[in-house]
């Protein structure tokens, strides 16, 4: 893989070089911009670009006519190398063939925390988008004093300044004779006008994909490096267990082709020559090895209780209007109580990391979903310098959230130290997989509202219970699993990122008295972030509630959310629903259902519908068709766009349908993908998405929006199929 073959060899970049400033609040172009082409109001540098304003920090000329840009956010399939692309190529004039992009590495690309929470255009693309047009202007310009002419006879092509008479020209390369820009972008940028491009706005087609249906190198699990070794990690069956004997002579007699046995604390891993010798030393490991077992597991079938007791902060999101018991007001009061389990995030490809010490250097190839925050927890993890830590990102094989990317990096880079000069290949297998990896939390959603005569909502009050939904690293050691087990060992911090758990627990609807809040638990598993953390599950409550209220008022559903929205975008996703379904017939024993969010209640709005057919004699479920109505703001790339909500619509009915974490007294019991099923190819419906493009609106992230709604779409199809109502997940019939 070309991409982290030179990130060894390449230098550092130096983000704080401010030799120039540059405020661009001129225009090379003599045609005024109409009101619809006209960019918004600019307040403020967009997204990442705050941080790290210079120009070549997001980008940098080459040689060769061509331009490298910078992003700190890494692929997890979510289109991002060819969205920034594109608004590079747009901004600069140039083909897309002559734009690279170059993904999360330490001390090259801009530091841009994790790549989560469905940011990435808003922040790094839009930062991409600034750099690139304050570099035209500045490459303009610096055209018009070497030639001292006025801006409006200059034009950019291709990777070159000319004349528009043609007489002259040079190449981005020429005119900066070897230099690069380092000025800082200021406000106002004169960013292109809308009806002059050519690459924004297009369904443009990811070149990865091609490779990876070919099966071709594309992902940290098909890296290889000469004189490469291979490893595995012995771990026992539950967290917190302590090891009490291994016979390490026993292991390097029985199994050939074992190079070292690295013991550190409760922290045991075995380097072999071949990947196979180190998966046979792992499975003779496990058996020999003799560990102190930990505190039991609660009953998971009583999970929903249990979480509803244990000890809980509260906090108040939402609290407005008269907040008078709705029992003392007239009109009609119901109340719901709904769960969902624990959720793997179920990387098709287990987690995978190769590191390196050579030097006094570390070198680490991984997904992360952060490389910054991991370089910072290994920093303190490892006793090392900062700068003595190379993180370089590479996709992997399926993502969804914080998997194990993390924790197999700390894996990898302990061994790495312990066999310096080689490279160390640390696959998990896909038990450890599932058995280690931090998981999206169980939730309990609990709902009351009245309606007046009208029917509307008067009072609502909602409830959840959740744990964290984000351990990530974040410079916090003991987020690794690696580093609780150390000889001296960091201890796990409390709390974690608490807002996931509320985030769209407020109903987005229209409602004059109402209160939200939010209790926070720590649970008996592991958690992280899973896509679209805490949305998933209250978009699921809320609107499987929203539809029980419908039919309380005697409404049909859509109009009954209609009648409590003031969004007019908001409006125009569940009338354009209403078009795509409104002549679709059900036969016996289907149902077509609805649901609506806001994603986080500020960023894309998303109505779904799913129809489905229910076997009442044997509970199964089929989804026949799902359609999604999607309102991203300006659209980058309609096609990223359809297949980011495309797939988000599959995974969320996977997880309605199929998923929930299983486990026993002593650990999870879900260690594959028997006892934790997906959707396989056979379970995919057909999927029609329709995007409403708004090009003179910000672009927002999309790819989590499409969660909840899904679920309660689902669910409230299935109580119009069959009449039973869905309130605990995964779905059962019988």
């Amino acid at each position: 893989m070309k991409e982290t073959a030179d990130s060894l060899t390449q230098s550092r970049r130096n983000f704080l070089k401010t030799a120039g400033c540059l405020t661009i609040g001129f225009s090379f172009s003599c045609q005024p911009l109409s009101a619809s082409e006209k960019p918004p109001l600019q307040d403020s540098l967009p997204g990442s670009l705050r941080q790290q304003p210079q120009i070549n920090a997001w980008l940098e000329v080459l040689d060769d006519g061509r331009i490298r840009v910078f992003t700190g956010k890494l692929e997890l399939g979510q289109g991002i190398r060819t969205a920034i692309a594109q608004v590079a190529a747009e901004e600069l004039d140039m083909d897309l063939n002559k734009v690279e992009v170059h993904l999360a590495e330490t001390g090259r690309t801009p530091h841009e925390g994790y790549t989560a929470g469905s940011g990435s255009i808003e922040n790094s693309a839009m930062a991409v988008r600034y750099a690139a047009a304050a570099a035209r202007q500045k490459l303009l310009e610096l055209a018009a004093k070497r030639w001292n002419k006025p801006g409006n006879q200059l034009r950019i092509t291709n990777g070159k300044v000319e004349l528009k008479t043609g007489t002259e020209q040079l190449t981005f390369a020429q005119l900066l004779n070897g230099k690069q820009l380092e000025d800082t972008v200021q406000l106002p940028v004169a960013l292109k006008s809308k009806s002059d491009y050519r690459w924004v706005g297009k369904p443009i087609l990811r070149t990865d994909i091609e490779r990876m249906t070919r099966g071709e190198p594309v992902y940290v699990q098909d890296l290889r490096f000469p004189g490469m070794v291979h490893a595995r990690i012995v771990r026992p069956l539950a967290h917190g267990a302590k090891l009490r004997f291994f016979d390490v002579a026993a292991l390097k007699k029985t199994i050939p082709g074992v190079l070292k046995t690295v013991i550190n604390g409760n922290f045991v891993g075995i380097l072999a020559t071949e990947e196979y010798e180190a998966v046979q030393a792992q499975w003779f490991a496990r058996e020999q090895a003799r560990w102190e077992t930990a505190k039991p597991l609660p009953d998971e079938k009583r999970l929903a209780e249990y979480i509803k007791k244990l000890p809980a902060k509260t906090r108040t999101v939402k609290e407005s209007g008269d907040l008078k018991a709705p029992e003392q007001t007239e009109g009609i009061l119901l109340q719901a109580r709904y769960f969902k389990p624990y959720h793997m995030h179920g990387s098709i490809g287990p987690s995978c990391a190769v590191a390196l010490y050579q030097e006094n250097k570390l070198h680490i190839w991984t997904h992360s979903q952060g490389v910054y925050p991991l370089r910072e927890a290994l920093k303190k993890m490892l006793g090392l310098e900062t700068d003595a830590i190379h993180v370089v990102g590479v996709p992997g094989s399926g993502c969804y959230g914080h998997n194990g990317a993390d924790d197999v990096a700390a894996d990898a880079a302990l061994l790495a130290m312990a066999y310096p000069g080689k490279h160390v290949r640390l696959q998990w297998s896909r038990d450890d997989e599932h058995g280690w990896e931090p998981y999206g939390s169980a939730m309990q959603m609990e709902a009351e509202a009245r309606l007046d005569r009208s029917g509307k909502i008067t009072h609502w009050r909602y409830d959840l219970w959740t744990d964290s939904h984000s351990t990530r690293p974040g410079g916090e050691p003991g987020n690794l699993l690696a580093a609780r087990s150390i000889d001296k060992p960091f201890s796990a911090p409390t709390g974690g990122y608490s807002g996931g758990g509320y985030r769209n627990s407020e109903p987005y609807y229209t409602i004059p008295n109402l209160k939200v809040d939010a209790h926070f638990f720590e649970g008996p598993l592991r958690v992280s972030a899973l896509r679209s953390l805490g949305a998933y599950a209250n978009v699921f409550a809320i609107e499987s509630f929203m539809d029980e209220l419908a039919e309380k008022a005697g409404q049909d559903p859509l109009e009954f959310r209609l009648a409590h929205l003031d969004d007019e975008r908001a409006v125009a996703v569940i009338k354009k629903l209403q078009e795509l379904t409104r002549s679709e017939k059900v036969a016996a024993n289907e149902g077509i259902g609805f649901a609506f969010s806001r994603y986080k209640n500020v960023a894309t709005y998303c109505a779904v519908a799913a129809r489905v057919f229910v076997d009442i004699k044997t509970g199964t479920v089929q989804v026949r068709k799902m359609w999604s109505v999607i309102d991203a703001g300006e659209v980058i790339n309609p096609d990223g766009l359809k297949n980011q909500t495309e797939g988000g619509m599959i995974q969320s009915a996977s997880w309605t349908l199929k998923e929930q974490v299983t486990f026993g007294r002593e650990h999870v019991s879900s260690r594959d993908w028997r006892s934790y099923p997906i959707f396989r190819f056979s379970d995919i419906p057909e999927v029609e998405v329709v995007v409403i493009a708004r090009p003179t609106e910000k672009p927002l992230g999309a790819g989590e929006a499409a969660q909840g709604p899904t679920a309660a779409a689902l669910t409230n199809a299935i109580y119009r199929a069959c009449g039973k109502r869905i309130r605990d997940l995964p779905v059962r019939i019988l």
